[in-house]
């Protein structure tokens, strides 16, 4: 993960000042500088699951391990940090897409999106919809040139105008939450304002404490 190029657009989010604090922290927990799948679902007690929801942990991890070398490293995990920390759900939805675009090929296939939330489902319990409904129903309102596939600008932009969806989306995975973990008290300047619901706070608001 050490060519340093960041999910969320090459954004840094993270004040400077701060990026210290966050490497210490980092450097404490992994001393060889480097976190993998095991230390990842470790840390978020993401442990026991079974095979489907396994299948989606493992792919969370591969989006924040950016050169794919198997490791997540501290460029990398700033990285995930500042996709959190920032409010642009434009951002967050791109996050998104690449998790559900498993071949990585650029477009979300309705069996990618199905696979995915039937893990979802195993990952969270039983959910409102199947993963079937919410496939067929995701299809039906977004996919705008009927062809069976969801292009990044088809994605954000049905999503962005679901709040539905969007709740839905940002549920599949709570990165407010991994977050939370993260900090766990160590980070003394940032705290998540969880007051706020999932679509108005863009899955838990970080403010910085004046």
């Amino acid at each position: 993960m050490g060519n340093g190029k960041s999910i969320a657009g090459d954004q840094r989010a993270v004040p400077t000042q701060g990026t210290h604090v966050w490497y210490r922290t980092f450097m404490t927990e992994y001393p060889s500088g480097l976190q993998t799948l095991h230390e990842f679902k470790t840390l978020l007690g993401l442990q026991g699951l079974n095979q489907k929801a396994n299948k989606h942990v493992d792919q969370v991890y591969n989006t924040f391990d950016t050169n794919k070398d198997g490791f997540i490293d501290f460029l990398e995990f700033i990285a995930a940090v500042n996709l959190i920390v920032q409010e642009k759900m434009e951002q967050k939805l791109k996050w998104y897409f690449k998790l559900y675009d498993v071949d990585g090929n650029g477009s979300i296939d309705k069996n990618e999106l199905l696979d995915m939330f039937v893990a979802v489902q195993a990952l969270n319990g039983q959910q409102t919809l199947s993963p079937e409904e919410f496939t067929n129903l995701v299809f039906r309102k977004i996919d705008i040139n009927n062809d069976g596939e969801l292009t990044l600008e088809e994605f954000i932009n049905g999503i962005a105008k679901d709040q539905d969806l969007l709740e839905i989306v940002y549920k599949s995975f709570d990165l407010s939450n991994v977050l939370r973990v993260i900090c766990n008290g160590k980070q003394p300047d940032m705290e998540i304002d969880s007051s706020k619901s999932p679509d108005k706070a863009g899955l838990g608001k970080v403010k910085m404490k004046s």
